[in-house]
């Protein structure tokens, strides 16, 4: 694809629809030191954090999986968190010292997350010009509280439980176009995940990927992907991503 035929794709787009975990927050540098002051108030800091928030992600991310293959009963991102959040609160032997108030705060570690350093400069822009919402397997209570915490401004909230779907549905994309009111190739998928990306691609949406190297920690950083440059942009941030789109300053 040359370089005009993306000029002339990118022309078309009237929205931009964003994944939200790990592509407009840093969802494991948030949660981690949260998780570490829960546990230290009750003493235990002999832990590995990190590997129990990924597995916390993990559980999350598996449960979306089966969910949209249509396997077992609706369930809100919320629920998904706390169920596995007791699984491996009895597993790191938390669970008898904590009151249930506080495991329910703890769950709502994931409606506390940081935004990438970018990412809310490079809203701004993009929303200058084109509508921004939110994409994300992420309930909608969680979204409206994520965003006022982290400082986000969304013209529009489109979560999975809209749907009652979850990404990689094509449901999911569907209703993104449907309720914004727009053709599918006016609206671009925004994701720091391949596998989002293809599924809006099918469904006949444009694409960008935003790289994300550090969303697993600085310790194990991820190389771009070999083929991101099937999209229709690759971006370093959102503010490389608002320059290609033609953004103003």
């Amino acid at each position: 694809m040359t370089s005009n035929a993306k000029k002339t794709e990118l022309s078309s787009i009237k929205a931009l629809v964003f994944d939200v975990f790990g592509t407009v927050v840093d969802w494991r540098g948030s949660v981690i030191p949260q998780v570490e002051s829960v546990a230290a108030r009750h003493g235990i800091i002999d832990r590995d954090w990190g590997s129990f928030t990924n597995r916390w992600r993990q559980g999350y991310s598996d449960a979306c999986r089966a969910l949209s293959r249509g396997e077992g009963e609706w369930q809100l991102v919320d629920e998904i968190h706390r169920h596995r959040l007791d699984e491996l609160l009895e597993e790191f032997g938390m669970s008898g010292a904590m009151p249930e108030r506080e495991k329910s705060e703890l769950n709502h570690a994931w409606h506390r997350l940081d935004a990438w350093p970018d990412s809310v400069a490079g809203l701004q822009r993009i929303r200058s010009k084109f509508i921004i919402s939110t994409l994300s397997n992420g309930n909608l209570a969680l979204l409206v509280n994520m965003a006022r915490y982290a400082g986000l401004t969304w013209d529009a909230i489109l979560s999975a439980d809209v749907v009652n779907a979850y990404k990689p549905s094509p449901a999911v994309y569907k209703s993104a176009v449907r309720l914004l009111g727009r053709r599918p190739e006016e609206v671009m998928m925004v994701a720091a995940h391949e596998g989002d990306l293809v599924a809006a691609e099918a469904e006949g949406l444009a694409t960008a990927f935003v790289h994300r190297p550090f969303e697993y920690g600085s310790q194990s950083p991820a190389e771009m992907p070999l083929n991101v440059h099937r999209f229709d942009a690759v971006a370093n941030d959102f503010l490389h991503l608002a320059d290609q789109l033609g953004c103003d300053q």
